[in-house]
């Protein structure tokens, strides 16, 4: 069978999966305003990292409930732009942790466990919500993507904080910050690889279309 003519992925376009990306958006931008405003509190890296995750995965979930329906081109296309969302998140992440290596004191580790600990349950219900629709588009795939990134960051900052209690530095929440920041440019690049990959496909479509019709 020809690419053009392949099977196509799960494009979301359904009520269930629509009301799941709803309650996941609230979840998210609830935590994001929770999270930021701790990691300030707590002097945090890590927990502004994953604070910045929760509200870049607000933002870039309802662009993804947006264009759900619309051409296979178009949501393609929203995919590239959460890709480079996510990788300029990555890259804010890391110079503001490069400047807080230059900045005295560790984190207030109570703070860091037990809003990691919140986010952690808010993540892991994201991720029980959206488990069936794991596999799909590049549009759909990008959602689990994020909320499976968010659940590993949570378990990270928990990590950190213990780390932090123990040593008394604040190596361990810059080291968790970085690896956050390298852990969403490898799903930024992977949703990019999908996305073009779903671009030339569609070119490749209409070229057998057109083949077909004359």
């Amino acid at each position: 069978m020809s690419e053009c003519c392949g099977q196509t992925s799960f494009d979301g376009t359904s009520k269930s999966y629509r009301r799941a990306l709803l309650a996941v958006i609230a979840i998210n931008a609830i935590m994001f305003i929770v999270e930021l405003s701790a990691g300030y509190l707590a002097r945090s890296q890590a927990l502004k990292a994953d604070a910045l995750d929760f509200g870049g995965d607000a933002a870039t979930y309802a662009i993804s409930l947006a264009v759900i329906g619309m051409s296979a081109t178009v949501r393609a296309k929203a995919s590239l732009f959460k890709a480079g969302s996510l990788a300029l998140i990555a890259l804010f992440i890391l110079g503001s942790t490069i400047a807080r290596v230059f900045s005295d004191g560790a984190p207030e580790t109570v703070t860091m466990s037990i809003i990691g600990g919140l986010a952690l349950a808010a993540n892991l219900l994201s991720v029980l919500i959206l488990l069936r629709w794991r596999d799909g588009d590049s549009n759909v795939r990008s959602v689990w993507l994020c909320s499976r990134n968010d659940a590993i960051g949570n378990a990270g900052v928990i990590a950190a904080a213990g780390a932090v209690a123990l040593t008394g530095s604040p190596w361990p929440d810059l080291i968790v910050a970085t690896l956050l920041a390298g852990l969403f440019l490898r799903s930024s690049w992977a949703i990019t690889l999908q996305a073009v990959g779903e671009l030339k496909q569609q070119k490749s479509g209409a070229g057998c279309s057109t083949a077909k019709a004359s």
